[in-house]
């Protein structure tokens, strides 16, 4: 079986460049095809040099490790070690899954024209095949990351939670949020925030109504007696978000807090319920943001 150098070397640059752009977009990194191409240009130089056998070093396991190194720098340039750590996995992730779909392919159509040589599979096929392989590939691992992320996202981002406030239950959903690490200054209390509406049933609309009046200190529309009953209850909890450097929530002490995640559940007592003014969502899809160290 005869094989040619610039066969060897258009087969790795095409497959090596649809490897680097899948890679980009699963990390939604920003794509430059100028540096994709050097880099899958390199891998494919790499590619002719193993097949050729010009040095033993180019089998070796560490060169090609720093080689993946240096791809994934020319074409992402990764800024921190953990992102560069973060690029090279899903590299290799991308690699492996694409390698053996389209080996597939190949071996469905011409399976007595492939060999391999020097870890590097070859054959007689037409170039079309391998590039329609190679598109096949591409479909398939884009859509396997998209299908894995959305589930993984749906299940992990979000959970039921019951609130127990001045003896009644509110149940809603919460959305676990990894930013969420707001605690109550003086007693360092974590916070969960929850859309006031949600909490109708168990606290005066007279407080619920006039949240940002009460953070200006105007208690006017305030009767005595909620007054009274709960000018000692409320607390007031600085926060920073991106539409809102320095904030203010009110809050108040739950009974206790019950979080339900399949069929694990956990109750916390000593929490802070952030009484939100407005909708979390448009849709509704949950009603309260929950932090991560809670659970």
């Amino acid at each position: 079986m005869t094989i040619y150098i610039d066969v060897v070397l258009i087969e790795n640059l095409i497959m090596n460049f649809i490897i680097i752009l899948a890679t980009g977009l699963i990390l939604k990194e920003k794509i430059k095809i100028i540096r994709i191409l050097i880099a899958s240009l390199i891998g494919a130089i790499y590619s002719v040099v193993s097949y050729m056998s010009i040095l033993e070093i180019y089998s070796s396991m560490i060169l090609k490790f720093i080689l993946s190194i240096v791809i994934v720098y020319i074409a992402f340039n990764p800024q921190t070690i953990k992102k560069m750590w973060k690029n090279i996995l899903i590299f290799y992730l991308t690699s492996f899954v694409f390698g053996g779909a389209a080996f597939a392919f190949i071996y469905i159509i011409k399976p007595q024209d492939i060999l391999m040589k020097n870890g590097l599979f070859l054959g007689t096929y037409p170039l079309k095949t391998i590039i329609l392989g190679a598109i096949v590939a591409f479909i398939v691992i884009i859509t396997a990351f998209t299908v894995v992320k959305s589930k993984i996202t749906k299940k992990d981002m979000f959970c039921k939670i019951e609130i127990m406030l001045n003896n009644k239950k509110i149940e809603t959903i919460a959305m676990i949020d990894t930013g969420n690490l707001l605690k109550e200054p003086i007693t360092n209390t974590p916070v969960i925030v929850v859309e006031h509406t949600l909490l109708y049933e168990c606290m005066p609309k007279e407080i619920l109504n006039n949240l940002d009046k009460l953070l200006g200190g105007d208690f006017n529309n305030i009767s005595e007696e909620i007054k009274n009953k709960y000018i000692t209850k409320l607390k007031f909890i600085p926060f920073s978000s991106l539409g809102k450097q320095n904030g203010m929530l009110i809050g108040i002490k739950a009974e206790s807090i019950k979080i339900i995640e399949e069929e694990k559940e956990q109750i916390k007592e000593n929490i802070i319920i952030g009484i939100y003014n407005k909708s979390l969502t448009k849709r509704g899809e949950y009603r309260a943001l929950i932090g991560i160290e809670l659970l």
